[in-house]
């Protein structure tokens, strides 16, 4: 059980991250590589202004870093088990997704 202050901070500020579907897509998009504002905006089909907000939220939470290359400024994830973090709670939630053990779940929309 989470007790310390700290840690439950951290843990929120991760899930903040993960509450928004750009966010989560920008994350694994870090995930694989590096990427340039301007890159991840036409990758992603968004605007460069919503990516910028939604850049600024991932960098306020810690998960993601600048930096500049020349002109230009390239964003990556803070650190490269973020990326392990990320794998490895998609591959659980699928788990405990596939792994319904109540028999009514789709009727009842439960489980």
């Amino acid at each position: 059980m989470l007790t310390v202050d700290s840690d439950i901070k951290v843990l929120a500020r991760f899930g903040r991250a993960l509450a928004d579907p750009i966010r989560c897509r920008i994350l694994l998009a870090l995930r694989d590589a590096p990427a340039y504002p301007a890159d991840l905006a036409d990758a992603l089909g968004i605007s460069r202004t919503r990516l910028s907000n939604h850049l600024a939220c991932l960098r306020d939470c810690g998960l993601v870093v600048t930096a500049p290359d020349g002109r230009r400024t390239r964003y990556e994830l803070a650190d490269e088990r973020l990326g392990h973090a990320l794998d490895d709670l998609r591959t659980a939630v699928v788990a405990v997704e596939t792994d319904r053990t109540c028999p009514d779940a789709d009727e009842k929309g439960c489980c």
